[in-house]
């Protein structure tokens, strides 16, 4: 943008420029037109005149001064179009320039909107984590308890010991698969006396 604005007030300044350098040639020509004016009123005048050389001479001062004018608007014509050309490729320049800031604007409204749609799914993903740990730790509370009631009713039947020390999973599963054992012994035994 800060770029685009300079080369705009560039622009305006070659405007300026090119209106200056118009005005100039205007003005150039018109006393141009004022000195072959001039110069059509003094040839008649000298043609009164009695004195030849002083005829030529004035003639050819004036002759060298429309030459001279001549060659200012030519020099004045070619700054015009040089003018006009700089202007032409600055404002092609500022074009191009609004161009890639239009272009650039968009790139940025794709990135905030694919970064907001990071955020929203990264929030959603926390949330869904929040609510997994609420379950594990709810599943684990769960889990020690329900164990805690295994350890409990499988060493408080008879003849068991209490256990001294931290108790594995593979040990409850021994000791349980040994009440499982002895009761299906003591029914099998029953069974052999005939009782129900």
């Amino acid at each position: 943008t800060g770029t685009i604005s300079s080369l705009q007030r560039q622009l305006e300044i070659q405007e300026s420029q090119l209106r200056r350098t118009t005005s100039e040639k205007e003005m150039l020509q018109r006393k141009l037109g004022e000195r072959e004016s001039q110069l059509q009123a003094m040839s008649t005048k000298i043609c009164s005149l009695i004195e030849e050389r002083e005829h030529e001479e004035m003639m050819m001062a004036i002759e060298k001064e429309n030459c001279r004018l001549r060659q200012v608007v030519t020099e004045q014509e070619s700054k015009l179009a040089e003018q006009k050309q700089l202007i032409s490729e600055l404002q092609g320049t500022v074009s191009q320039l609004r161009a890639e800031v239009l272009s650039s604007r968009h790139h940025i409204h794709k990135q905030q909107q694919a970064q907001e749609e990071m955020q929203s799914r990264a929030e959603a993903l926390q949330h869904r984590e929040l609510q997994t740990r609420v379950a594990l730790e709810c599943i684990t509370s769960r889990f020690e308890r329900y164990r805690s009631k295994i350890i409990q009713a499988t060493f408080s039947t008879a003849g068991s010991k209490p256990p001294q020390a931290e108790v594995t999973d593979e040990e409850v599963l021994e000791a349980m698969q040994k009440i499982i054992n002895e009761r299906l012994e003591f029914h099998q035994m029953l069974k052999q006396k005939g009782a129900k």
